[in-house]
């Protein structure tokens, strides 16, 4: 893991969580375009003033292709002048700005200073400090409303992980944890279930975060999946009756890790052959043999095999058809990794 800014629209923007994604980006970007209008008219929507300078005229809709989806927006009309949203140009960058700054919020919450740096960054202008203040505060709002949101049904397979990320604190830049926790329900459906922010990935901090999940409703959690953390396998044993599963993605991470790069492809193609199995004996079965394959050229991997056995292949031990959505978990943790 290293010490960058977590790129959350890679993990969402392929998951169920994307509505949220598409529909925050919708959001601001509709709230900044009443903004600016108010500037040029003079005043608010629906607001007497003797400063007005023009009226209003309802709106049209325009859709906004981002990496999120399709944005329905609806761009304000003005019965003297026109107005078009700059931000809209081709070749502008404001939705990746826009994503970044809900970015930040989802890990530390959104600062004025930021949302400054959005409006410069799409081009707008007319919009006030205390219009800032207010929409930072209302994107605030509704990412603590989705992460405090109940957690409804069963979700049997669960994937949590963390990475360290740089945030701005008292006006120092520092490193912190962002955990965060991935579903999947039994119709194979995934959402980002909760996330939060610590200084490290110590047991209490892991305890905590699962018992909020429990109090949000989180049940009927059968298999956990993640790198092999102490303090998330205590956390996990101390809170909830499920089977823990070594991630696979940190285990391919850290096998291959004694291959030597010539040999990574072969090793990786060996240790698969093992998951491709058809249930749990014939699993443990082909892992023997690859490791007494490498053992002669790579003791130390096939060591390391014998070592992780049970964790890596504990997920055999659920139905076939299931064992699709419990890889889904770890494609997801691929995205994370990826930005981690």
């Amino acid at each position: 893991m290293t010490e960058e800014m977590m790129n959350l629209r890679a993990l969402v923007e392929k998951a169920p969580d994307a509505d949220l994604l598409r529909e925050m980006i919708g959001f601001a970007a509709e709230r900044l375009m009443e903004m600016e209008v108010g500037g040029l008219t003079g005043a608010g929507w629906g607001e007497k003033s003797p400063q007005r300078l023009a009226q209003r005229n309802g709106y049209r809709d325009r859709a906004w292709e981002t990496r999120a989806g399709t944005v329905e927006l609806r761009i304000p009309k003005l019965r003297k002048g026109s107005y078009f949203p700059f931000f809209l140009e081709p070749r502008r960058l404001a939705e990746k700005a826009l994503s970044a700054v809900i970015q930040e919020a989802y890990v530390q919450g959104i600062s004025t200073r930021s949302v400054d740096e959005l409006v410069k960054a799409m081009g707008m202008s007319g919009i006030s400090k205390s219009q800032v203040s207010r929409l930072c505060e209302e994107i605030d709002g509704k990412v603590k409303a989705f992460l405090e949101r109940p957690i409804e049904g069963d979700w049997p397979y669960l994937w949590i992980d963390a990475t360290y990320v740089k945030v701005r604190q008292a006006g120092r830049i520092v490193s912190v944890a962002v955990i965060i926790a991935v579903a999947v329900n039994g119709d194979g459906r995934r959402e980002v279930l909760g996330m939060d922010i610590g200084p490290s990935e110590a047991e209490t901090f892991w305890t905590a975060f699962l018992r909020k999940l429990t109090r949000r409703g989180l049940r009927g959690v059968k298999l956990v999946i993640s790198d092999g953390h102490e303090g998330i396998k205590a956390a996990v044993a101390k809170l909830l009756n499920a089977s823990w599963q070594r991630c696979r993605v940190h285990f391919m991470r850290n096998a291959l890790a004694h291959a030597g790069k010539s040999g990574r492809r072969v090793v990786s193609a060996f240790i698969a052959t093992a998951f491709a199995q058809d249930d749990a004996d014939a699993a443990k079965l082909q892992w023997r043999r690859v490791a007494d394959q490498l053992r002669p050229q790579l003791p130390k991997l096939a060591t390391f095999l014998d070592d992780t056995e049970t964790d890596v292949l504990a997920f055999m031990s659920f139905p076939k058809d299931h064992r699709a959505k419990i890889h889904s978990t770890d494609e997801v943790d691929k995205q994370f990794l990826a930005v981690a």
